[in-house]
């Protein structure tokens, strides 16, 4: 059992008092300093691996779960009960009160003086072979890599001139944050250095004179991009063997851009040829080795396992299926805790303020499933990975470009790398592994290989997929949901109601990966070039399936506007619309819905979905009105047209919070509030979806249907598979676009300003762990 702080070990330890007696002291201790400091109504947070800092309890319950269960192994600041920043450890290191400029003194210096005892903490080297906190536990040297980079981090802590009380990173971390959150040039970047330099600093500063001087700083700590060009058709990268090549050896495009009027080779400034496309690649060893240089993040990589309560509930991946299911098929991976399970997330975005330019960059982000659910999706949590860039996205040739990262992957996953852990003070052999990727649904077929349109659209439902083809709507319906409710249902039997069949049918059955393979196996070494002469050709209707190729979700947004755009009936947004009504007429359904000649024109007998003016009006002055919290979403208000009597230009997070927060909001108070999920939950959930889905059925016209309507009777499958959804939508990282989108400050090289800015941040994030006063403004 550990000890709750070194500290009170240090106090209690008298030469004959047991562990265990030693703890208990501690405990005790701990309990008195929390509660004469933040005690309020007799409750503080209980800090045992349990609960995590979260809920407030008792001074009796904490105790029982410090003595049961033990504290968090990492929590030696006690800053959630009333600790602050340099507080004395014991009553004799008091400050008298001859001593007070030296406190004043220490406020003043506080980023130097937090930064030193993070140095002292992780990065000196080791003089004995004892961890302080078990004593009978040996600990290692760093290996090499590790060592490098804490000697260049102990010669940047060095100050920035003699006699300073600021060191070398402190100047250049706040310099950088000030220019990413002004939003300066590099030049202006390098102006200001110069102009510190010489006018304010001694001689002797070793503050960098130029923008150029700091990229090197952040080059030494292993902050560094790769530039890979591609071929403009998307057919092969110009790396490894084909480094050297002056064109493509699929489509034998020329590498280099073009003079449109004499065809010789553009050349740069510096002389040397452009290519036409250039891909940005982040290396992803470096990064994960930096999850555990550090003894704040080491010890939160291996909370899945340590501190993670396994109650049956699902509140992280952890939880899920596919992670148990891993870690029965490997179990020598998931022996090594710190090995790190990353999931992928790509989509594209314009980066231009004027949305008429047609272009698209595709990042590609990594993010490590390990860390405690708070931290999972943070930004600064999140990996660039590489950057495709435009003006058109990669579209199916995506995996082309994902070679350098899978083959990376590759790497950890079958040799792994040597990584030292600064929390056990250990070397150890890290590996890797990625266990799923999270996108839209359009992205879904760019990514899986697997198309998301046509007769077979849906990825669960597979061959199996119920579909109809509207030869008035020109588009694929997906009803036939009575196929998943009990067979003994009276909806399988109601004919009048829905499409006047009987339904018999049972539920489509998922694929297994065994099957997936046996279908996909004809399909590698496929040509995923954007030249049509050269791209292969797949005839869907000839496989029966709807595979592209073998590879190495704005489903609510869809939902919404399908929603109110037929209640609102507004044109160009709803499905009800003159084409459904003539497809209800050629399949004899809904007889009372049918066009009716008046006069010589077409009419459409009013729907009894479709609101009355003076309905619209209300509800639309409902959202007119609505008013919610900072950065709870856009301001929907502005997406009200009284006029025309429609509600338009909702993004996918407006759309998220209209059907999880604003139109339930009359039954909040009978919902149960939990981010968790139980399987009785799912069980229960499961069948209403198809229920719900079988009832729209019956009033809304199958034009209603398309695929992404249907989707939703897939989530409580993919719930048990991946655990919480939170943790795999595409909010997080759409937040994370908006952030790549405000880093661009050269026009004529969006994805260049993207990558070294992103630098820029990254270099802030990693600094951030050991300067306080930095890490709360970024």
């Amino acid at each position: 059992m550990d000890l709750v702080d070194d500290r009170i070990s240090d106090e209690c330890l008298d030469g004959n008092t047991s562990k265990k007696e030693i703890y208990e002291a501690g405990v005790n201790k701990f309990l008195d300093y929390a509660f004469s400091r933040t005690g309020d109504g007799g409750e503080i947070k209980c800090p045992c691996i349990r609960c995590c800092n979260t809920y407030s309890m008792s001074r009796a319950v904490v105790y029982s779960h410090l003595i049961a269960i033990g504290i968090i192994k990492n929590y030696r600041f006690w800053y959630h009960h009333g600790e602050v920043l340099g507080e004395p450890e014991t009553d004799s290191e008091d400050v008298e009160d001859g001593d007070s400029h030296e406190a004043e003194e220490y406020d003043h210096s506080r980023a130097e003086d937090v930064l030193m005892d993070l140095f002292a903490e992780c990065f000196n080297p080791i003089s004995d072979n004892l961890d302080p906190a078990n004593p009978n536990e040996s600990v290692e040297e760093p290996n090499a890599e590790a060592s490098k980079f804490y000697e260049l981090l102990d010669e940047l802590n060095k100050p920035l001139y003699e006699g300073s009380n600021t060191s070398k990173l402190s100047a250049v971390v706040k310099l950088l944050n000030t220019k990413n959150l002004g939003k300066w040039s590099n030049k202006s970047y390098s102006m200001l250095s110069e102009l510190l330099r010489k006018d304010f600093l001694p001689v002797n500063s070793s503050l960098p004179a130029s923008y150029y001087e700091t990229k090197k700083i952040m080059k030494e700590l292993g902050l560094r991009y790769q530039k890979i060009d591609a071929c403009h058709n998307d057919c092969m990268l110009y790396w490894k063997d084909d480094i050297n090549a002056e064109s493509c050896k699929v489509c034998k495009r020329s590498r280099w851009k073009k003079n449109k009027h004499s065809g010789e080779d553009i050349l740069s400034a510096k002389g040397k040829k452009i290519a036409e496309k250039t891909m940005r690649y982040f290396p992803i060893k470096k990064r994960l080795q930096r999850l555990y240089v550090c003894r704040k993040t080491a010890s939160s990589c291996t909370w899945h396992k340590h501190a993670r309560v396994d109650d049956g509930v699902m509140r992280h991946p952890a939880d899920s299926k596919a992670w148990k299911h891993f870690d029965e098929i490997h179990p020598l991976f998931a022996s090594e805790p710190r090995n790190v399970r990353l999931c992928l997330a790509g989509d594209g975005f314009q980066p231009f303020t004027t949305m008429r330019t047609s272009y698209s960059i595709w990042p590609i982000f990594l993010v490590p499933l390990n860390l405690p659910p708070w931290m999972c999706s943070k930004q600064q949590n999140v990996f660039l990975s590489m950057v495709i860039s435009g003006p058109e996205g990669p579209g199916d040739a995506i995996d082309i470009y994902l070679q350098p990262l899978i083959e990376e992957l590759l790497e950890l996953w079958e040799d792994g790398i040597d990584t030292y852990d600064a929390c056990t003070k250990t070397n150890f052999k890290l590996r890797a592994t990625l266990l799923w990727m999270i996108h839209d649904f359009p992205a879904y077929g760019n990514l899986s290989g697997y198309s998301t349109m046509g007769r077979l659209a849906c990825p669960v439902c597979h061959n199996q997929t119920s579909s109809l083809w509207l030869n008035k709507g020109r588009k694929f319906c997906y009803r036939a949901h009575r196929r998943l409710l009990p067979i003994e249902d009276k909806w399988r039997k109601d004919e009048a109601s829905f499409d006047g069949t009987r339904e018999y049918r049972g539920a489509p059955k998922p694929l297994m990966g065994d099957e997936v393979l046996d279908q996909v196996n004809d399909l590698e070494g496929i040509v995923l070039s954007k030249d049509p002469s050269k791209k292969t050709k797949i005839s869907h209707s000839e496989r029966g399936d709807n595979w592209l190729k073998k590879n190495v979700m704005h489903i609510e947004k869809n939902i919404c506007e399908s929603i109110i755009g037929t209640l609102l009936n507004i044109v160009g947004k709803t499905k009800d619309n003159i084409n459904s009504r003539l497809d209800l007429q050629e399949m004899n359904l809904k007889p009372h819905l049918h066009p009716v000649q008046e006069n010589g024109k077409t009419m459409l007998p009013k729907a009894a979905y479709v609101l009355t003016p003076e309905k619209k009006t209300k509800f639309l002055q409902f959202f007119k009105d609505l008013k919610v919290p900072d950065s709870f979403s856009a301001n929907i208000s502005r997406c009200v047209n009284m006029k025309e009597q429609k509600l338009s230009g909702l993004k996918s997070h407006d759309c998220h919070v209209i059907l999880n927060h604003i139109l339930p909001v009359a039954l909040r108070g009978l919902l149960q509030q939990s981010k968790a999920l139980t399987k009785q939950d799912l069980d229960r959930i499961e069948p209403l979806v198809a229920r719900t889905l079988c009832k729209l059925e019956m009033e809304f016209p199958p034009s209603f249907f398309d695929c992404m309507v249907h989707l939703p009777v897939h989530l409580a499958s993919e719930a048990r598979l991946g655990g919480p959804t939170v943790y795999r939508w595409m909010y997080p990282f759409e937040r994370h676009i908006k952030f790549q989108k405000s880093l661009v400050r050269n026009m004529a090289h969006p994805e260049g300003s993207i990558a070294e800015g992103y630098l820029a941040y990254e270099f802030i994030n990693l600094c951030s762990r050991y300067l306080e006063d930095v890490g709360d403004n970024t």
